[in-house]
């Protein structure tokens, strides 16, 4: 009985198989770094949203009147805690408030402007602000207040 030999035929390589290339370009796509970024964007367009409106920090007075539709980009006058009045975020005096209007609204303005008053000063200087508005010839002029607690 012949006994039968096999051979490698793999030409002197062990093993039989094909090396790789090390320099093989690699065809997994790797998401792991995509979603951390993605992440942290989420995460600082949560913390940066709420900082996008109005910067002058008011307490606003409740109502329980039904919130208007807004306009867009309105004007807003904001008078803080301490009487200091803003237009925007920029803090001007109550004599200069109806140029400075007059000047962004060279061109007609028909929107409403917002008057912002802390529940803390009192209602004489929301008024000046109010009277030199109507006398300057704004006619929509809204007051901002925060919505009652109780729902109703």
């Amino acid at each position: 009985m012949g006994a039968s030999l096999q051979t490698n035929n793999s030409g002197g390589r062990r093993g039989g198989r094909r090396r790789r290339s090390s320099h093989a370009p690699m065809s997994e796509i790797n998401v792991t770094p995509m979603v951390d970024v993605m992440l942290v964007l989420l995460i600082i367009f949560m913390v940066a949203a709420p900082l996008l409106t109005v910067g002058v920090p008011v307490e606003l007075p409740e109502s329980k009147g039904n919130p208007m539709e807004g306009d867009k980009e309105p004007l807003t006058v904001s008078v803080d805690g301490a009487g200091k009045i803003f237009l925007q975020d920029t803090e001007i005096t109550l004599d200069t408030l109806v140029p400075k209007l007059e000047a962004i609204t060279k061109q007609g303005y028909d929107e409403r402007i917002y008057v912002r008053g802390d529940k803390a000063v009192d209602y004489g200087t929301v008024a000046q602000v109010m009277g030199s508005l109507s006398a300057a010839g704004f006619k929509r002029i809204g007051l901002v207040l925060e919505p009652a607690e109780d729902g109703s």
